[in-house]
């Protein structure tokens, strides 16, 4: 790489004058920014050279991780950390007069997720990259990713990502690769000379899957491994079609991430968005793996391709189809090469996100393979007839096309050898009440994985001021091993430890302070209680609550002279989905709540409350350092895991919560006396979901907190929102209540109340935080990567150098 920082400087002035034409006095910053992001990319391109020969002489077996999202955040820093020349480029850097920090604003945060799913996605590989894993991702090359959040007014207004703009420096373009995927069309059938039939698909819709490639550097590795994504362009030579409109048909499959599908328009591009990705993705495996090996017989054997959730399911018949179509094996032998090659990661437990395609949409736009999954469905129901013979009820229950429609987790489940939950009571919900007939069908194939974050960006990259007190107190072996973070626990009752911790905390709060200052122009107290909730709004997470007891404090503080509460910054920070009324309600009612009580002279010393506009990971980056209290506080049964608990837990936050997802096992390391756990548990939940005896009403009449904040809902309380937050009070009252909000009130507010108590006692919850930062190794996803290469892919560590 570069030797010093003299190497370092003369290579950086070169590529200044090469890429943007100019001198150093005349480049601007984003000319500075470009030419460090070209200059890193063509460095780390030898070791990535090298990363993929070696894979090629090894014939090791590659994950292959489908997703359609990934959410990256910026990469400048941490490429240049994982590279190990971070400090050189930095003082190199100085010496020139320019700021790293400044060229890391340039940087745009890639359009490419939205919220858990996608950054999950990024961090594992991260992991598999650092741990010498042959680990690849595949997704889709977003034009303008989710949107662009604003706020006006209080609402949320979307606008179109432009994060490319001015281009991507991390992605290097290879039309010499591209695939042609079809839609529409119809499948011509006849019978091969031994008796067999064979398929063809006639009069498709071609378009063409261009990829962009982006290294993922390893922490300290010689191991560079890739993130494919793909761009939807027109095919060369559209067959009977009106170019202008054929153009931009096919390039809205590669616009924007999730569209709207509450029509058949917006069915079709999702539909289309998925076949997209596992079609061209599943022929890239194929051809790379056709250069090592002349079969695919033993395909499963190399090959192991991981589908995150069930957006990419559409590999298990596209695998089909290859090995049927393509190489001419018997269904049985196909069959087994998909299941033992592929496999399934859920993340959720709400039916919703269970996806299902109508048949009517489907058969039209991927004829060929509904054909295969037809086929899968009707094997799969006569298996079930053999083992439950006369049973309708569970065979209809279990199928996977059924009421005119194509059930999407079904067909992952019979199509994978494993099906992995990502906390340890997600995964018992599935096994036992969601999932429970497959489960009893196919006992072997469900398995944890609790979730992991990356510690690499989430503590190290994010918090330095906190990396460098660990380093300095029990020295880096935990960067290797993060479980070795634990050895800080011996400085629980070391008062300069505690201190230094107190005084990196204020420093981090400060910082977003000013962040928010310039964002909102709001003034906030960094010495406040930074009380914070961020992540996808959705009515299960609960965000109402949080915003309902806020309305309840300010209440108390204008009406109560007798009450007193340690001054609070209550920060919200998510997007809502566009086409998501009730989510978008929510935000203008914290936002509504937010004008009314940080304008009030009488409770703004006490009480402030922010809405971080257009919430992303490089936001995100530093809100979790700041963090003192962390929202976790879904609905029980209803978060999958959560990993945004993880990243404030890792920054020495400490969690309100229900026990719900990963939280179980948040309290389970970190300690009892060292969480704040309320509300339902999982099995209320359930037992309210099959018997009732849930009545919202009776929580709105007798208790007057509740029904005050209720009424001020919609009684003019808020300025100019007449019948504006009327769907929510009827949501929590006339449609009973279904996240059980008010259920949980009483709870959240005692809960709340004891942890200002807790805040007040400074050693007390300097001691919290450090043993939260002690017992979060836990939850690095390096020992979640570990466990799904050994468990599940049947990978290994490769340490062959060329």
């Amino acid at each position: 790489m570069f030797s010093d920082k003299d190497a370092f400087k003369e290579a950086f002035l070169k590529k200044l004058e090469m890429t943007c034409g100019k001198s150093f006095g005349e480049s601007t910053e984003k000319d500075r920014y470009f030419a460090l992001g070209q200059l890193v990319r063509e460095h780390i391109s030898t070791e990535w050279i090298n990363t993929n020969e070696r894979y090629r002489i090894d014939k090791e077996k590659q994950v292959y991780y489908l997703s359609i999202e990934f959410l990256l955040g910026r990469l400048l820093r941490q490429n240049l950390m994982n590279l190990g020349i971070e400090n050189i480029v930095e003082e190199g850097l100085h010496d020139l007069g320019i700021d790293l920090k400044n060229l890391e604003e340039i940087e745009v945060d890639a359009g490419l997720g939205n919220g858990g799913l996608g950054r999950l996605a990024a961090c594992f590989l991260d992991s598999l990259a650092s741990l010498n894993l042959a680990g690849h991702g595949f997704g889709i090359r977003y034009k303008h990713g989710l949107f662009e959040q604003k706020i006006v007014d209080g609402y949320q207004v979307e606008l179109p990502e432009q994060w490319l703009r001015n281009g991507h420096v991390w992605e290097v373009r290879k039309p010499d690769l591209a695939i042609e995927v079809p839609f529409w069309g119809h499948v011509e059938s006849w019978k091969k000379e031994n008796g067999s039939l064979a398929f063809r698909h006639l009069n498709a819709e071609l378009i063409t899957a261009v990829p962009y490639d982006m290294p993922v550097a390893g922490y300290q590795t010689d191991t560079i491994n890739t993130l494919r994504l793909w761009s939807a362009e027109p095919a060369p030579y559209p067959v009977n079609k009106d170019i202008l409109n054929y153009k931009r048909e096919t390039e809205q499959v590669s616009e924007f991430l999730y569209p709207d599908d509450t029509h058949d328009e917006g069915k079709i591009l999702r539909l289309k968005q998925q076949y997209f990705l596992v079609c061209a993705s599943l022929k890239s495996i194929v051809q790379s793996y056709r250069r090592q090996h002349s079969s695919l017989r033993e395909f499963h054997e190399y090959v192991s391709i991981h589908i995150n959730d069930t957006h990419p399911v559409l590999a298990i018949p596209e695998l089909m189809r290859i090995l049927l179509d393509e190489e001419g094996m018997s269904w049985e032998e196909a069959w087994n090469i998909t299941v033992n090659t592929i496999s399934y990661t859920n993340h959720t437990t709400l039916a919703e996100a269970l996806e299902k395609w109508p048949i009517r949409i489907f058969q039209p736009l991927l004829p060929r393979i509904y054909m295969i999954v037809y086929e899968i469905n009707e094997r799969f129901c006569q298996e079930l007839w053999q083992e439950y013979e006369g049973d309708w009820t569970r065979i209809e229950n279990m199928a996977i096309i059924a009421h005119g429609q194509v059930k999407m987790a079904h067909l992952a489940i019979c199509g994978s050898h494993s099906v992995n939950g990502v906390a340890a009571l997600h995964t018992e919900i599935l096994k036992l009440r969601e999932m429970n007939q497959f489960y009893q069908y196919y006992p072997d194939k469900f398995n944890n994985k609790t979730n992991g974050i990356t510690h690499r960006r989430w503590l190290i990259k994010s918090n330095p001021l906190l990396t460098k007190l660990i380093n300095d107190s029990i020295g880096n072996e935990w960067i290797r091993e993060p479980e070795e973070i634990q050895k800080l626990l011996a400085y629980e009752n070391n008062p300069a430890f505690l201190e230094q911790l107190s005084v990196i905390k204020k420093k981090n709060k400060e910082r977003l302070s000013e962040v928010i200052r310039k964002q909102a122009g709001l003034q906030i107290d960094p010495s406040s209680i930074f009380d914070v909730q961020v992540k996808r709004l959705h009515a299960y997470k609960r965000q109402l609550l949080n915003i309902l007891h806020v309305l309840y404090l300010y209440n108390q503080l204008k009406e109560n002279s007798s009450f007193s509460m340690p001054p609070r910054t209550f920060i919200f920070g998510a997007k809502a989905s566009p086409g998501y009324y009730y989510a978008k309600k929510i935000i203008k009612l914290i936002n509504s709540v937010a004008a009314k009580v940080n304008n009030d002279p009488q409770t703004r010393d006490q009480l402030k409350v922010v809405f971080l506009e257009n919430y992303r990971v490089s936001l995100a980056e530093l809100v979790f350092p700041a963090a003192d209290i962390s929202e976790q506080i879904s609905t029980a049964t209803k978060e999958a895991s959560g990993t945004g608990n993880m990243k404030f837990m890792m920054n020495g936050a400490i969690t309100v919560g229900t026990l719900d997802g990963a939280n179980i096992e948040i309290k389970e390391k970190a300690g009892d006396e060292n969480i704040f756990i309320f509300g339902l548990t999982a099995e209320e939940v359930l037992k309210y979901e099959r018997q009732g005896g849930y009545n919202s009403m009776e929580y709105y009449h007798h208790d007057n907190r509740i029904s005050k904040v209720l009424t001020q809902l919609t009684n003019g309380f808020f300025p100019d929102t007449a019948g504006e937050f009327e769907a929510i009070a009827s949501s929590l009252l006339m449609e009973n209540d279904q996240y059980y909000v008010l259920r949980d009130f009483d709870a959240y507010a005692k809960i709340q109340h004891k942890a200002g108590l807790a805040y007040s006692d400074q050693q007390r919850w300097l001691k919290m935080s450090l043993r939260n930062i002690g017992t979060s190794g836990f939850f690095s996803s390096d020992r979640t990567i570990r466990e799904y290469a050994d468990d599940i892919w049947g990978i290994r560590s490769s340490h062959i150098k060329v």
